[in-house]
C-alpha cells in the first residue's frame, strides 16, 4: 500500500546524518553555491526540522529553501544542509497540507510562503505554479512571469529573519 503524504512527513530513524561533501553528491552544485567545499560537513535532516521552520513564516513574510538550509546548517553546526532532501521535504509538506485539508484535518503550515531559490515559485506544489501564484497573490504578493517560471517581485524585502 502506498504511503500518504502525511506518512511521508514522518521522521526517519537514520536522520539527521552529517556527511562530508563530495563532488558526486546529487546536491553538490546547490550546496557548493551556498559556500560549502568538498570535505566540509553537511547535514541531511528529518522533515520535522523543515516543518518547524516553515510553520514560523507569518503572513506578509516569505522564506526560500536557501534560508531554510542555512538555518538548519547553523542548528547542526555544519557548513551546509542538503538542499535536495530539504526540497523534497518542502514539496512533501505542501502535499501533506493539501491532503490533510481534504480529509478535514487541516495542518497549520503555510507552505506557499516557502519559495525556491531567488524567489521563484514551486512547480511541484499541489496545482503547480499557477496555484502557488494564486495563494501568494491572495496575500498581496506581486508575482511576475520569468519565461516559463514565476517569481515574487522584490521577494528579498519580505524574507523572514531567522536567528
Amino acid at each position: 500500500m502506498r504511503k500518504t503524504w502525511q506518512e511521508k512527513l514522518e521522521d526517519k530513524p537514520s536522520l539527521p546524518k552529517v556527511l562530508r561533501l563530495e563532488k558526486g553528491f546529487p546536491c553538490y552544485n546547490a550546496v557548493h553555491k551556498m559556500g560549502a567545499e568538498v570535505g566540509e560537513e553537511i547535514v541531511l535532516v528529518n522533515p520535522s526540522e523543515v516543518v518547524a521552520i516553515m510553520k514560523q513564516v507569518s503572513k506578509g513574510r516569505l522564506i526560500t529553501i536557501v534560508e531554510i538550509c542555512r538555518q538548519i546548517a547553523r542548528n547542526h553546526d555544519v557548513k551546509a544542509c542538503c538542499s535536495l532532501t530539504t526540497g523534497i521535504f518542502i514539496m512533501t509538506v505542501a502535499n501533506a497540507v493539501e491532503e490533510a485539508s481534504k480529509e478535514g484535518k487541516p495542518l497549520d503550515i503555510p507552505y506557499w510562503r516557502t519559495l525556491k531559490a531567488d524567489g521563484f515559485l514551486n512547480e511541484k506544489y499541489p496545482g503547480g505554479q499557477e496555484a502557488h501564484k494564486r495563494l501568494l497573490e491572495a496575500e498581496n504578493f506581486r508575482v511576475i512571469a520569468r519565461g516559463k517560471k514565476y517569481q515574487v517581485v522584490d521577494y528579498e524585502k519580505y524574507l523572514m529573519k531567522l536567528t
